[in-house]
């Protein structure tokens, strides 16, 4: 077939003729707009009786084209602050060169063409990342004295590392892992970060035969980075299966659902374990259900989102910056180190603040060659005031979040006596919270706008970590206790789909781990630190925890902390809701 030979696409200079106004604008042309160009003549032109067959090959190129030659609403100016706009809104960087760019427009989400059933079951695994991961982080929290125990710990400070350690090596290397599937491929790494996690699960278990703290808090260190490989991978395959709509925010909405589902039943399975057998068998079990897991992944997310169609069509893969990835994690790591052992051996010993030093400029460093990078693993040029205020609201509110799980499993546990079992079922309400969360959050995501999700995700946060702050040490558990567990699911559940979603439209479908890792990211990082700033406060306040008023005091004062980050998360989200309201209306995505 030949191709009629078009003009070049006319700019709108001083010319103001609508006649002359080119219908593509800025955007560039290729082979598939003339193509598209074809069938809408047909349409246009009635007395045109038949029009060349348009090749099949043709038909799978980029989805917009005939979107902006059939409907000039869509149509924007040439000038450079219309195409910033444009570019910040569809997650594309528009170039005002009519000339074609270097790399295609990336492909939009393409059906999986796989039966209810099959797709039952990828969505299943998948999420199951998401109930991994928070598995993991309550799987020692609830047996927190009896593996001390075990290993002769006494300090609170080193008690803390249990589940620090978990949360600083997910947080870390997120950003990681998720650069890793843009260049392996996602499932691969997806597959494998299940299989690395039941490893590292084994051996944190053996760690009663060597009894030593230091070993046990290394394999959970290891623990976190499987959860790591696994989390943005996971939302880069539900990225990329899925078109932004209904369906993906339903989706999305079951991911984050699965958050106090995974805390829950980890807490739960692994007191059942210390109780009644021994401690290591929560380690070991869930290691043989990641592995159960790895082996089903491989077979069950689908061909479609096999490296093969990840990078069909594409000549290069993304490339990795080591520089920035190797400054970012000395820097996570450091801060995070320095914060957690502040409360352990105090501020005032120089190698904590020196190591804190350190980890500030590692990360000033990396930002300076992230920004210049070629291939960085964190997108700053690409990253809007809207992505990075979102990114902030998640911090605070999960910060908050990691306050009020582990001080209120302390407080139940050492204030109150329960056992880490019967304090496992007094959470339990959460696993039906949470699905009525994920169904109000995937509601609110299709009817209202995404800041004011997050709003009330921030006011969730403050609710749940007021109430119980305020609560008298001995009290029945359902006058504040349980409200607070009924309240805290939906700040989880509404924040953490609502900073995905928006990441994942915004971002292009070749970087969805790129775009998937900033919210976990911010999610586990934020936990361990916000663990390590009110284990600070517990310490300096507590008198040594000489008696149970002592103990008592210090709990609640590092309730207090987390209060003080919701509070600003409520006045920030507020902020960026009012905002939004006042430059675009009550706007809604599309679906």
């Amino acid at each position: 077939m030949v191709l009629p030979d078009y003009p070049p696409p006319m700019r709108d200079g001083n010319d103001s003729s609508s006649a002359r106004t080119s219908l593509y604008k800025s955007r560039h042309i290729s082979l598939q707009s003339r193509v598209d160009s074809l069938a809408a003549d047909s349409m246009w032109d009635e007395s045109r009786e038949s029009v060349p067959e348009i090749p099949a090959i043709y038909s799978s190129g980029r989805g917009r084209s005939t979107s902006f030659l059939m409907d000039p609403s869509m149509m924007r100016s040439s000038n450079p602050e219309s195409m910033k706009d444009d570019a910040e809104s569809t997650g594309y960087i528009v170039s005002p060169s009519p000339d074609p760019p270097s790399t295609p427009a990336p492909p939009s989400s393409q059906p999986l063409n796989i039966s209810v059933f099959h797709e039952t079951l990828f969505i299943g695994v998948v999420i199951m990342a998401q109930f991994m991961g928070l598995a993991g982080l309550g799987q020692s929290i609830a047996p927190m004295h009896i593996i001390a125990e075990g290993l002769h710990v006494t300090n609170p400070g080193e008690q803390a590392w249990f589940a620090a350690a978990f949360s600083l090596t997910v947080g870390t290397f997120i950003l990681i892992s998720g650069r890793m599937g843009d260049i392996i491929g996602h499932k691969r790494v997806f597959v494998f970060g299940y299989f690395f996690l039941g490893c590292w699960s084994a051996f944190a278990g053996f760690s009663a035969y060597v009894g030593r703290q230091v070993f046990f808090d290394i394999c959970r260190a290891f623990q976190g980075i499987g959860a790591a490989l696994l989390a943005p991978n996971a939302l880069a395959l539900l990225g990329r299966a899925y078109p932004p709509g209904i369906k993906k925010n339903i989706v999305f909405s079951l991911f984050g659902a699965m958050a106090p589902w995974g805390f829950v039943m980890g807490a739960l399975f692994s007191s059942v374990f210390a109780q009644l057998a021994w401690w290591p068998w929560a380690f070991w079990s869930y290691g043989i259900a990641a592995w159960a897991l790895s082996a089903f992944s491989a077979v069950i997310i689908p061909k479609a989102l096999a490296h093969d169609a990840q990078f069909a069509g594409r000549s290069t893969k993304p490339g990795m910056d080591w520089t920035g990835s190797l400054l970012g994690v000395i820097g996570l790591i450091l801060i995070n180190v320095a914060w957690n052992n502040g409360p352990l051996f105090g501020w005032n010993q120089p190698h904590v603040y020196f190591i804190l030093i350190i980890g500030v400029f590692s990360l000033i460093a990396f930002v300076w060659v992230e920004a210049r990078a070629i291939s960085p693993i964190l997108p700053v040029r690409h990253m809007t005031s809207t992505v990075t205020y979102t990114m902030a609201l998640v911090g605070i509110g999960w910060g908050s979040f990691g306050i009020w799980i582990y001080y209120s499993w302390r407080f139940l546990e050492e204030i109150r006596g329960y056992t880490p079992l019967s304090v496992s079922a007094q959470y339990t309400p959460a696993l039906v919270c949470g699905l009525l969360a994920a169904g109000a959050t995937g509601f609110m995501l299709t009817h209202t706008p995404v800041a004011f999700t997050m709003m009330i995700a921030m006011v969730a946060f403050f609710l749940g970590e007021l109430i119980t702050a305020t609560q008298p040490a001995h009290q029945t558990y359902w006058a504040q206790m349980f409200v607070a567990i009924l309240i805290m699911p939906f700040g989880m559940d509404m924040s953490f789909p609502a900073g995905t979603v928006i990441l994942s439209n915004h971002m292009p479908r070749e970087h969805q781990g790129l775009a998937a890792s900033l919210v976990n990211t911010m999610v586990n990082y934020s936990i361990s630190i916000a663990l390590g700033i009110a284990g600070t406060v517990e310490v300096q306040v507590n008198n040594h925890g000489k008696t149970e008023a002592d103990v008592m005091h210090g709990i609640r004062c590092a309730w207090y902390t987390g209060v003080a980050l919701a509070g600003c998360g409520v006045i920030l989200g507020t902020m960026f809701f009012g905002r939004t309201l006042l430059r675009e209306g009550w706007k809604i995505m599309d679906h």
